[in-house]
């Protein structure tokens, strides 16, 4: 593949946590630790999170799933797809995140359900090759 796509990483955030913090941060760790991999491969990965956390800080979100988040948390997600060439489904149930899939489907993006799926940038290739 010569060019990188912005692959957004679409897994659980709240799904499963009982909106306990240190579960929610357990599962951004995953999405970002992906993320990095999604990087060495010459692409550029986001999180919904990257854009939705500080704008519901500003919003005055007081916490997950009060007015301000539903208003702000998903929709950011989906309006970046618009910016994205690809879904990267990683992690357990969650359905914001089967829903980004589903978006992802519906904007004609790419659909990777593994690391594996995701062709290496040839440029990339070369770099980590010491050339």
């Amino acid at each position: 593949m010569k060019e990188s796509l912005m692959i957004l990483v679409a897994g659980p955030y709240r799904s499963g946590t009982q909106d306990k913090p240190e579960l929610i941060q357990k599962n951004v760790q995953l999405m970002q630790e992906v993320a990095l991999e999604v990087y060495k491969l010459g692409h550029l990965p986001v999180l919904g999170e990257w854009f939705a956390l500080p704008l519901l800080e500003t919003a005055g979100s007081k916490q997950i799933g009060d007015a301000v988040f539903n208003q702000i948390f998903h929709p950011v997600a989906v309006q970046l797809l618009d910016f994205c060439g690809a879904v990267l489904r990683v992690g357990g149930p969650s359905q914001g995140a089967d829903e980004m899939l589903k978006v992802g489907l519906e904007k004609g993006k790419r659909i990777f359900y593994s690391l594996s799926e995701i062709p290496m940038v040839e440029k990339a290739e070369a770099s980590l090759a010491g050339e």
